[in-house]
């Protein structure tokens, strides 16, 4: 007979996704064990088990999750009847906001993607070029003359983009709401003073 889900197995899921993304972030990929995230969750090692037959399927899970709800998140935001500088300045702030809370995410996408097989890492970079892409076709309807013919000039654009928005992450992760649209505002003035000058 097969084993029945427990009521709560997409919470307890959900938390031990939470804890692994801290204990990744701090004690490395690498480093961490199984029972060092079981002690973290507060549950048996194998209880883990149950949830992740391995740390590699738990890294995975983790960064799918993460990355495929930032994906949906930022591109679905509803844009399309806004002018091209206002749906800029939508998905910059909403990509801040994403941000918030997901430091520990964010750094094992950075610094553990690495460590998964290929197939896996292709189907997470293309949740990251999907957001890639749609930035990309912002900044471009705001000057498309600028762009006419130079991807590799709307590649630096869009990516100084996602640049600002990154060191952002990097040296402000604790930001609450407020102090994050404030500087969503900043990159969106930047970009939008700077792309027709280009």
């Amino acid at each position: 007979m097969a084993r029945t889900i427990a009521k709560d197995h997409d919470q307890k899921r959900e938390q031990i996704l939470t804890n692994a993304a801290k204990v990744f972030a701090t004690e490395g990929f690498d480093r961490a064990s199984m029972a060092m995230l079981a002690r973290e969750c507060g549950i048996s090692k194998a209880n883990i088990y149950h949830y992740y037959d391995s740390k590699d399927a738990l890294l995975f899970d983790l960064l799918e999750t993460y990355l495929r709800e930032l994906r949906d998140r930022i591109c679905g935001i509803e844009i399309a009847n806004l002018a091209p500088e206002e749906k800029l300045r939508h998905v910059v702030a909403e990509t801040l906001l994403a941000y918030q809370g997901a430091d520990h995410e964010h750094q094992v996408q950075i610094g553990s993607m690495s460590a998964l097989p290929e197939d896996q890492q292709k189907l997470l970079r293309g949740y990251q070029r999907d957001m890639v892409v749609f930035v990309r076709d912002i900044v471009q309807s705001i000057a498309p003359d600028v762009f006419d013919g130079q991807p590799e000039k709307l590649r630096s654009a869009t990516m100084s983009v996602f640049g600002m928005l990154n060191w952002y992450y990097m040296w402000n992760s604790g930001a609450g709401s407020a102090a994050r649209e404030e500087y969503a505002t900043l990159v969106s003035n930047l970009t939008l003073g700077g792309v027709p000058k280009l």
